[in-house]
Parts: C-alpha cells; structure tokens; sequence
C-alpha cells in the first residue's frame, strides 16, 4: 500500500483530490459515469499505441495496459513489465505503475496492487483519477490559479460572454449542455450556431457538444446525455476530466489570444498618450487667449453718471463672474488634471515626460490666471463703492418701507385672535394645543419686538438725514407702536385663561388615567378567570386532578378581595361624573385610556360568579374517573410484575441447557421439547394480561407508575423466548444430521463442544476471531504466527464466516470440524466418475447421461452444463468438468 506524506504547499490540491470520497463510487448513477469518462480518457491515450479497454477494472488487472498508458500519457519509458500469466507477475507490473505514478509527486492514499489485481472498482477508479488529475489537470494554470481551480477559471473567462451560462462547479453548471457549446462556440463559432440553442433542451445541447468535440476537435464521447440529465447531480470528476479535454484542445489558440492582447494593450496605452498630449496644447492655447482678451475689460475705471448705467455695469460683472468665468475655472483644473495623468501614465508606461510648447506649462497657466483675478478684485471693489455712494438714501427709506409692510402684515387679525374663547369647549389635548400654540406666538411676538425697534430707529435716522417725506414716516411709526402696546395686554390676558382651564381639565384626566390603571389588570383578570373556569383539562393521576381542586380552591378564597377591588374601581368613574356636574366642564368622548366600562366590569364580575359552581362540578366527576384509572393500572401491574421476571428466567435457562452438556443429543432434544411444551401451556396468563391492557387502552392510559413491564415489553419477550426454544431445538436436530452424516462420535462432539464453551467467555453463543483460532490451536490446528499462518487462518475463517461477520457460530464451527475430520467427495472425484460415464471422453453426451443416472437427475445436469468447445468436441457435447468445479463453489454454474 502506498500512504506518502504529501510533498509540498504547490500541490495542495492533490490532498484535497486524494480524499475523494470512495462510497460515492458506489452511487450506481455516478460510478457508470465514472467508468464511461475514464474509459473514454484512457483510450483516448491507449489509441495511440494502437490498443484500447473494455472493462476498466478488468483490462488493468495484469498491468500491462495500465504501464502503457502512463508510458503514452508521460513520454517515458517504465521498466519492463512481466510476461507471466500468475498472480504475482500481474501485481509485479501493477507496483512498477504505482511506483511511477509515486515518483511523480501524486500521493496514493490506500490504493494497493493487489485491489487492482483482484478487479476492484472503486479503486480503479480512483487509481485512474488520480493518472487524470496529475497528467491532464495539474498543469492547467489561468492567472496564479492552477489545477482544478484553473481550470474552473478558465471556463468562466470563456463563456463568460454567453448571458445564459454561469459555471460555478464541475457537476449542476454544466446539466442544460450550455456550458459545453459555449466553450466550442467561443473558439471555433463556425462550428456551432450557438444561437439556436435553447436552455430548456439540454438533451439537444449536450448531444450538440459532444458529437461536434468528436468529429472536429478529436474529443471522444466521455459522457452520457441522459446520464447527465437524469442524475441530481452528475460526477464531478467524470465532468472535470472531459472538460480538461476541452482546455488542451483549445490551449494552443489561447496563447496567439494571449499574445495578441499584449500588443493591442501597449498600441492602445500608447495612442491613448497621443490624445491627451494634443488635448493638453489645444486647451492650453485656448484658456491663455481668453485671459488675454479679458483682463483689458477688468482693468477699465471710467465711471458712469447714472445709477442705472452702474447698475448695468454690475450686472455684466455678475454674468462674468456667474456665466464666462466658471466654465474656464473648470478648464484650468481640467487641464493640471490631465498634465498629472499624462505624465503618470508616461511613467508607468515606462515613457519619456511631456514637455508642453513653450509659455504653455501649467506654471505658465498659473501666472496669467494670478494677473486675472487681480484685476477682478479691484473692478468689482470700484464697483460696489460708486454703487453704495449712489443708493445709500433711496436705501434708507425703501428699507423703512419694507420693515413697516412685513409688520403690518403679521399684525393683522391678531387681535381678534388674543379675544378667542375657544378654551371653554376644549378639550385637556386640545387646551394643551391651545397653550403651545399661545406659547408660540410668544416667542414670536417677543422675536417682533427687535423689528419693532429697527422700525423706529430707521424712522430716526431719516429724519437726522432731512429726508423730504419725514412727516408721513413718522406718523407710520407712531400707529406701529401704539398697536404693539394693545397686543402685549391681550397676550398677558389670555395666557391666564388658559392655565385656568388646563389645571381643571388635568385633575379629570388624572382620575381617567387611574381608572384605566386600576380597569385593565382587573379586566385581565376576570377574562383569564373566566377562560381558566371554561378551560377544558386533561389529567391522568390522581395527584394531577387534587392539584387542580387545590388550586380551584384557592381562586375561590381570592373573590372576596377581588369585589372590594371592582367597588373601588367604580368609585373612581363616580368622582370623574361629580367633577363634571359640579364645574359644568364640556367633556368630548369617553375616557381616552381605556375602552372599559363600568357596565362591562359588572357583566364579566356576574359571568365569573357563574362559572365557578359549574368548575367544581367537572372537577368532582374528573376526581371519580381518575379513581377508577388507579384501579387498572394496579391491576395489570399486579400480572406483569409476574410474567416479566418469569420470561427472563425462561431465557436464562434456555441459555444453560444450549451451553451445557448433559446426555446425548436426543436426550438434549428430549428435554428441550418437554421445556418447550411447558413455555406453551404459560400462553393464557399472556392473554389475561392482554386483556387488561386491553382496558387500560380504552381508558386512555398512558403510563403506569407500579410496573416498569409494558405490554410490549411482555409481547416481545415472549416472542423472543418461543424463537430462542424453536432455534435451540433447530441447533440440537442440525447437530445431529451432521453427526449422522459425517460418522461423528457423541464423544468428538462432546470435545467440540467443551472447546466451544470454554473459549465463548461472554457465552454468546459465538466465538470471536482470536477466540477461534485459539480454539482450532486448542484442537491441534498447526496455525503458525508467521504470513503462512495468517493465511490458512484467513482460509479457514472465509469458510466458517462467509459473510465476514468477524464471528463464528456453534454450528459453523461443527460443519468445518466434521468437514475436517470425515471423509467426503471432492470436486475431482465427482469429475472422475462424470469420466467413467463419459467413457472417458473429455465431455459427456445427453443420452449418456439419461442412460446412466435417474431421469430426475439426468435432466438437472443437461439443464446446467454448458456446451463442450474443447477441439475434440461433438455437437450436442456438455462440459462436465466445469459443471464438477461450480458444484463446490469453485466456478459459477
């Protein structure tokens, strides 16, 4: 066996590829995809030596083919293989492959000669994926990946074009046959008319793929359509192998692709270069020429006569400053943008700087900007001055104007409003409302006053100035203040009215909130008091249904203080009627904490005075049945208590009189039959028992405190204990047929039997490996501790344990010692009487048969031995040499 350690971080996914999964082998779907793929592979191989398999695991069984694979696959030369025909020669040659495949670096975990010898599949397989991975997939490499991860890579770059193809894995991305034609269709298009491909027709696209990968691109058909179709999930190696295939196919055209795009990619960068550099100059030339024109415009201070003609000159100072000058701003840093990127991109392009014409470096740029917002600074100060000069009257009174207008606006119906006595029909919400908004128009008012002042400062200065409508200002001014007079006395007035009411209508709201306080976890106790009355119970012990009158009883002690508690409740709803009556308050709607009621409380308090009487009835008539409960339970404790224990010991008895040796067989026989007899007639306590468990049922009785015995315990047991008398009596009667038929003594059984029980120390009936062998050392088996001996022992055990159990019986163990010991027909004797009818012959003739054997067995032979093709053959010949050997096992019939 080869188990390697693995070699290095590189090839780490040949670890995660070397645990596969060898059950998996066994699903049937996978495992006929597997032997296809890999079939297909090797022969794609094998083919080119001028050979090929059939059988995967029986074609490499002699190694010969499987060294001429890695010799074609490699391109080296292996040592020279073993002509011979005997096992050892076969698993000589095997080794030399395996030792190959080790020196490649490929670790092969529990995959040994002699199971490719022997024809086992799964490791067929396996040997042939791991050939594949490390021939076929390990040097796949796409962008630092390799491998399988490679080559997923590779399949995605590939179709990635193809919107209807997303290849996530090797099994479920490539079901609908897409994947295959996208892969073909990308690298030879004339190929496949990929866009006649429906994704709801995967049998047609796979079919598609895998007819034209055979016929142009010398791919053979490694899978199934349906395969593929009708498994959940196809085999991912048997997927990746044949994808690989496409990859070698395809490697060569992908290098010219790879050599194409480096040049494209350095012609593209260089272009690229060429149009920013003129770009640069163009946009260069273009901002230094606008400069140029505007600085001379900036630069002018000849003043105008006419506050228009300033205005107007502003005005085209704002469009410069709004409309021409913020596009150049965005030239300019557009420009350094691109400088700084061209010379980057010069850099890591590993090309020479750009150097602009001369006067038009950035530093060029920068300067004649500098000398443009210069003068933009001084024109737009000149500017302002002459126009600030001019307007600084006409300022003073329009703003007077302005300040008077927004204050008489906002004055206007606020005194009706201060007069409101809205108040009286509010409600605490709305009176709340009413103070926040009063509260507002305070701060609002107070906010006013500043303007207020502004108003008659502005009225002030006018006058100072000599302005020439003075008289109609000031009396504007004076009507301002003697209106901002009456509007702080309302403001104070109303402000106290409504305080007034808010304190009122709190202490309701108060008394509304304890109700609702005090009604709701009194409401929720009366509506779970009623549901736990009206809830139906389900109990099954006598302490369950006390606990619950417990209980119930306590509820009831709990009514008295509840109804104090209900009184107490309505009381707060009186007060709430009393302060309403008294102050004639205007209260809109119901109490706005809760949706309970006083008419509510009192229906639910009489609903739950009725429910009780009604609970103590049902739990009285509960109380009776649970009594009647305890009285079958003890009842069938009583009997099971009794049968269970007896069974046991039944079985325990059995268990003695198989052990121990007492008299001959048919005294054993005897008395086993008498014991039988007696177990039978203990048949009408069970039923009696059944009965009451019967009772117990219709009683919906589930568990039963006195017994540990349930009725299935009881039934099981008994069952078991009617099989264990039938198979002991069965082991007795078989002992005797082998005595009979082998001329075994009472006594060589006797010793057979001592041996057995003194080595079966856990008394169950069977005997380990190493127990047995030790038995047969006991017996005078010559089983030696060397390879010579483990194989006899090996021998001996696939006789006595053909299923590989790892134990043997009692009776096993007699077979093979009478076997031993007694003379009995071999395979060769039965060939030599077959030869002496045949009359000596090599075959043997139907008639000849029928003349010499009874018709019944006559026709059994003619039925089961196959035709004769030995040279010396007849028609109608038979073979009763390979009829003789299948006989014993030694062939199949």
């Amino acid at each position: 066996m080869y188990n390697m350690e693995h070699y290095d971080e590189e090839n780490y996914y040949m670890q995660q590829e070397d645990d596969w999964d060898r059950d998996l082998l066994l699903d049937p779907a996978w495992e006929k995809q597997q032997r296809k793929t890999f079939t297909a592979w090797c022969n794609s191989h094998l083919r080119k030596a001028g050979t090929q398999i059939e059988n995967i695991e029986e074609d490499f069984r002699d190694g010969l083919k499987l060294m001429l694979l890695l010799e074609v696959i490699s391109g080296e030369r292996l040592a020279k293989p073993e002509r011979g025909k005997m096992r050892v020669h076969k698993i000589s040659n095997v080794n030399k492959a395996l030792d190959f495949i080790a020196s490649k670096g490929v670790k092969l975990v529990s995959i040994g000669a002699e199971e490719i010898v022997d024809g086992n599949a799964k490791m067929t397989l396996g040997m042939i994926w791991t050939i594949i991975l490390r021939f076929a997939i390990q040097d796949i490499s796409v962008e630092e990946t390799s491998a399988k991860e490679g080559l997923l890579l590779w399949c995605q770059r590939k179709t990635a074009p193809y919107k209807n193809v997303n290849i996530q894995n090797f099994h479920i991305s490539w079901k609908d046959g897409l994947g295959f034609c996208a892969l073909i269709h990308r690298h030879r298009p004339e190929l496949i008319d990929y866009g006649k491909l429906r994704k709801d027709d995967p049998m047609t696209n796979l079919n598609t793929a895998f007819d034209v990968a055979e016929k142009y691109l010398d791919i053979p058909k490694m899978l199934d359509a349906e395969d593929i179709i009708s498994t959940l999930r196809p085999d991912e190696k048997a997927v990746m192998t044949y994808v690989s295939c496409y990859y070698h196919a395809f490697s060569g055209k992908q290098k010219a692709e790879t050599a194409a795009n480096r040049i494209c990619k350095v012609l593209a960068v260089n272009q690229e270069n060429e149009q920013l550099m003129e770009d640069y100059e163009k946009l260069a030339s273009d901002l230094l020429e606008w400069i140029r024109r505007t600085i001379p415009w900036l630069e002018n201070r000849m003043p105008e006569n006419t506050m228009q003609a300033m205005q107007q000159k502003l005005e085209d100072f704002r469009d410069y400053r709004r409309l021409h000058k913020p596009p150049k701003v965005q030239e300019k840093c557009q420009l350094e943008i691109n400088f700084n990127t061209l010379q980057t991109k010069l850099r890591l392009s590993n090309r020479p700087a750009f150097m602009p014409s001369e006067g038009k470096m950035v530093s060029d740029i920068n300067n004649a900007w500098g000398n443009l917002e210069g003068a933009e600074k001084g024109y737009e100060e000149w500017l302002l001055n002459e126009i600030r000069r001019l307007e600084r009257l006409d300022h003073l009174a329009e703003k007077f104007r302005q300040k008077a207008a927004i204050h008489e606006a906002w004055t206007e119906g606020k005194e009706d409003m201060l007069q409101k006595r809205d108040y009286e029909t509010a409600s605490l919400s709305e009176i709340k409302a009413l103070l926040k908004k009063h509260e507002a128009f305070e701060s609002d008012l107070a906010a006013h006053q500043d303007r207020v002042e502004q108003i008659a400062a502005i009225a002030q200065e006018l006058n100072e100035l000599d302005y020439y409508d003075s008289p109609s200002v000031n009396a504007r001014c004076q009507r301002i203040c003697d209106q901002w007079d009456a509007l702080g006395g309302l403001t104070q007035k109303r402000s106290e009215a409504l305080q007034r009411t808010e304190k009122l209508l709190e202490t309701i709201d108060q008394l509304y909130l304890e109700f609702a306080k005090r009604a709701a976890p009194f409401n929720n106790w009366m509506e779970g008091a009623m549901e736990d009355l009206q809830d139906t119970f389900i109990v099954h012990t006598i302490e369950e249904i006390q606990g619950l009158s417990t209980a119930h009883e306590q509820f009831k002690a709990t009514l008295p203080e509840a109804d104090k508690e209900r009184l107490a409740i309505l009381g707060i709803h009186n007060e709430i009627a009393k302060i309403v009556q008294t102050y004639h308050v205007n209260i809109a709607g119901t109490n706005p904490y809760t949706t309970i009621n006083p008419q509510e409380i009192n229906a639910k308090w009489d609903k739950v005075r009725q429910l009780v009487p009604q609970r103590d009835q049902a739990l009285i008539e509960e109380h009776a049945r649970q009594q009647n409960n305890e009285r079958l339970r003890r009842q069938f404790a009583n009997q099971a208590n009794v049968i269970g224990p007896w069974i046991q010991t039944k079985m325990e008895e059995i268990g003695r009189i198989s052990i121990e040796m007492h008299g001959t067989l048919e005294d054993q026989l005897t008395h086993l039959r008498q014991y039988e007899k007696s177990i039978v007639n203990y048949k009408p306590k069970i039923d009696q028992l059944e009965g009451d468990h019967q009772l117990i049922q219709e009683a919906l009785i589930f568990d039963n405190k006195h017994t540990n015995y349930t009725m299935e315990h009881i039934r099981v047991g008994w069952e078991q204990l009617l099989t264990t008398i039938a198979r002991t009596i069965n082991e007795i009667e078989n002992q005797i047929l082998t005595r009979d038929a082998k001329g075994i003594s009472q006594e060589q059984l006797n010793e057979f039997r001592a041996s057995f029980n003194h080595f079966d120390r856990d008394h169950s009936g069977t005997l380990g490996a190493e127990e047995f062998k030790a038995c047969l050392i006991s017996l005078g088996f010559d089983i030696a501790n060397d390879a010579q001996g483990e194989n006899e022992f090996s021998r001996i055990m696939s006789i006595v344990d053909p299923n590989r159990m790892g134990l043997v019986t009692f009776q096993a163990f007699i077979d093979f010692m009478s076997r031993e010991t007694a003379d009995t027909d071999t395979a060769d004797q039965v060939m030599a009487s077959f030869k002496v009818l045949a009359g000596d012959k090599n075959y043997i003739l139907a008639d000849e048969l029928r003349r010499e054997l009874p018709p019944d067995q006559a026709e059994y032979c003619i039925a089961r031995m196959a035709p004769y093709t030995g040279p010396d053959g007849v028609p109608g010949a038979l073979d009763y040499m390979s009829f003789s050997t299948a006989l014993y096992g030694e062939s199949d019939l």
